[in-house]
């Protein structure tokens, strides 16, 4: 069982970006918190799972699988008899295409993986979160509510995502549910719109180059560590539960770094 002070936490996308840099603050901190962290591969995250064995199980395979990412709410109990918060932070951008121009298949596949996995995460952890008085926090997008060129369903799914934020708000007294846009971060998702998807979106494309030429780019450690600290610390308002924020809000300014 894990000591009161140490949170139990899901994080998915952990293997890279702002899902490394939010379990390596979690995992840094003095309080030994335990993680289940979700990736594609074990591979992707033996690193954490050997330097940590005691605060860490990796769970490997794909979200958009219906019964995958619920498994992570079985592994946290089995371990450690509880679940303290859940970050629900993997996405893909794909399809990148324009409405016209692409498929129902592909943005169900989109969709698969960006809301209905979290849905379906949500669900298998609200049971105990409900106990825990615990905390969801959705790593969102600009693009929710701002649309570039190709972005649709990308776009799309984030505000989804965020309406269900809203929704559980509303829904669940006993969580806290926060959705997160976590600005223009230097992650591999930033170097696929310049290198693969600048075709495809067009005149929208050149922002994305101009903030990398200029050194625009945030680090995945500033709005992972705000995202990590809303997961477990203390100061979270019930009354900001189901709101939109970027992470370097005024709002959230305790949970900022210098």
């Amino acid at each position: 069982m894990a000591d009161p002070q140490e949170k139990v936490v899901i994080v998915t996308g952990a293997s890279r970006g702002i899902g490394l840099a939010i379990s390596q603050r979690l995992l840094s901190s003095p309080n030994t918190h335990k993680l289940v962290l979700l990736a594609r591969t074990h591979s992707a995250l033996d690193a954490l799972h050997y330097q940590y064995p005691d605060q860490v199980e990796v769970l490997a395979g794909d979200v958009s699988d219906i019964g995958f990412a619920p498994r992570a709410v079985e592994v946290a109990v089995e371990r450690w008899g509880r679940v303290d918060a859940v970050v629900v932070n993997h996405g893909v951008l794909d399809p990148v295409a324009k409405v016209g121009e692409s498929d129902v298949e592909s943005w169900r596949r989109g969709f698969d993986v960006n809301f209905f996995s979290g849905v379906g995460l949500i669900q298998a952890a609200l049971p105990f979160l409900r106990k825990s008085h615990g905390r969801i926090i959705f790593t969102s997008s600009g693009a929710a509510t701002g649309a570039y060129t190709g972005w649709g369903a990308y776009g799309a799914s984030k505000a989804a995502m965020n309406h269900l934020a809203m929704t559980l708000g509303v829904e669940e007294p006993d969580v806290i549910t926060l959705s997160i846009r976590p600005g223009v971060v230097d992650t591999e998702m930033q170097r696929a719109i310049r290198d693969t998807h600048s075709a495809a979106m067009g005149a929208d494309a050149e922002k994305f180059h101009g903030l990398k030429r200029d050194g625009g780019l945030l680090r995945p450690e500033q709005p992972g560590h705000v995202i990590a600290k809303l997961a477990v610390q203390e100061g979270v308002k019930r009354e900001w539960s189901g709101r939109f924020l970027s992470w370097n809000d005024e709002l959230l300014e305790g949970f900022q770094e210098e």
